[in-house]
């Protein structure tokens, strides 16, 4: 049954304003490339986004956890399978670690396979007196402060599909292909991390782990007839904010008629593009997906209310997760409000914590990062609001990669200012390492294991 309003379709965001999109050079380029994605196969499958919204559903009722996490932006450069695999084993490690210490199911979302597109605060940036397009990331055009790479091109949204393709096509292989085979808790122990203090208290978890399923197999359980011992499920996501691609992909599901945005599983709004009646939150609204949305210090808790219940009338458990990011020193003033207006108008949501963007700053060396306390300063807070609330603190949003970039200050590893330039790679905002990412999930595990 099609449970979309009578007043939607996926063109018809086309009559809203629509923030944060490029200044297409050339519509005749742009109308090609949209042609060319809508002859494509979809990335994702309506079957998969709703078994991803009833998991989703679990968290927003207490019974399980979402571990959302992966690159800040997505490079069109690093697309080999050993920088996804090596990602992925970082998930997979927090999503043990968390398991473990809380009794309950990690639901594993990739910010992976299509985050491409990044929101600018400016439309331009300006060096020496000349002006350019802001970099929006490489589904829109490059890094390279040059007239020729700062040129939106719309081919790089056929570009974006192809390696979200290729992406998910790794991902797959690795989690139901033996790679997350849950007798291979010690093989995901990564060289670097593996040497570090977060790598041996894994390494003692994974012991655990085994001797745990040696127990099992003694108690004469059939190990190798539990499906969920030998593979994961995992899902894509990325923030929703190139609209002509999203639409050149949404595809209406032949069992139930609903629309289904196929580039990824789950699809997020973020700070900048919300409005009540923007062309994001119209067109958002009629998909059927699982989305997120970014609630800052600056949304209140009445316009949180109407834009859950425009995105969600139904009141659907799992169709919203909300994503906090407060920063350190305003989450404990703004949080508790957000929660408890949602709370006391009836409405199912998952709530989430993303601590970085609210505890970015930059250095006097003019390098941006995070500091790794008061990353977990904001976690904390989060936890402790949730317990004092009585609602569930359901799930963790973060932007991580697995290579050992120096990128945010402290951690296990202790870096500091003057280790940022020894492996800087991010083309946008600073992410945690894999030890780094580590670290904050065994405080997260110590926090679920006390709830």
């Amino acid at each position: 049954m099609n449970n979309v309003a009578s007043d939607w379709n996926p063109t018809s965001w086309r009559s809203h304003v629509a923030l944060q999109q490029p200044a297409w050079p050339s519509m005749a380029e742009l109308e090609a490339a949209e042609a060319a994605l809508v002859t494509q196969p979809p990335l994702v499958f309506a079957g998969e986004a709703r078994r991803l919204t009833a998991q989703l559903g679990d968290v927003a009722n207490g019974r399980a956890f979402l571990l959302q996490a992966g690159d800040c932006a997505e490079s069109f450069h690093v697309a080999g399978a050993d920088a996804i695999r090596d990602k992925l084993k970082v998930i997979l490690q927090m999503a043990v670690a968390l398991t473990y210490a809380s009794g309950v199911p990690v639901v594993k979302v990739g910010r992976i396979a299509g985050q491409f597109a990044k929101p600018r605060s400016k439309e331009v940036e300006t060096i020496d007196g000349v002006s350019l397009e802001a970099f929006r990331g490489h589904i829109v055009n490059d890094e390279p402060f040059t007239p020729e790479a700062r040129r939106p091109d719309a081919t790089r949204l056929v570009q974006a599909y192809h390696q979200s393709a290729t992406t998910l096509n790794l991902l797959r292989a690795f989690t139901k292909g033996g790679f997350a085979d849950l007798a291979r808790v010690h093989a995901w122990n990564q060289e670097f991390v593996a040497d570090s203090t977060m790598g041996q208290r894994y390494a003692v978890l994974a012991d655990d782990i085994e001797r745990a399923l040696r127990f099992m197999a003694a108690c004469g359980i059939d190990l190798e007839r539990e499906s969920h011992l030998h593979e994961v499920d995992f899902y894509v996501s990325h923030e929703a904010l190139i609209l002509p691609y999203e639409q050149a992909l949404t595809r209406q599901d032949s069992l139930t008629g609903d629309w289904f945005d196929c580039s990824a599983h789950m699809l997020w709004i973020g700070n900048r593009t919300r409005q009540l009646d923007g062309a994001h939150v119209e067109f958002l609204r009629g998909v059927r997906n699982p989305l997120g949305m970014k609630v800052g210090t600056d949304l209140t808790p009445q316009e949180t209310i109407a834009l859950v219940e425009k995105l969600n009338p139904e009141n659907i458990p799992g169709r919203i997760t909300l994503i906090s990011r407060m920063g350190r020193d305003l989450i404990e003033d703004k949080l508790p409000a957000q929660i408890s207006a949602l709370k006391d108008a009836g409405l199912s949501v998952v709530w989430t914590c993303d601590p970085m963007h609210g505890n970015t700053f930059t250095t006097e060396g003019d390098i941006k990062t995070r500091r790794f306390d008061d990353i977990l300063a904001e976690v904390r807070s989060f936890f402790n609001i949730h317990q004092s609330l009585g609602t569930w603190a359901g799930g963790l949003h973060i932007e991580l990669t697995g290579d050992d970039v120096t990128e945010c200050l402290g951690g296990g590893m202790g870096l500091s200012e003057k280790d940022l330039g020894l492996n800087y790679t991010s083309m946008c905002d600073p992410r945690l390492n894999a030890s780094q990412s580590l670290d904050l999930a065994f405080h997260v595990a110590e926090y679920l294991s006390q709830r």
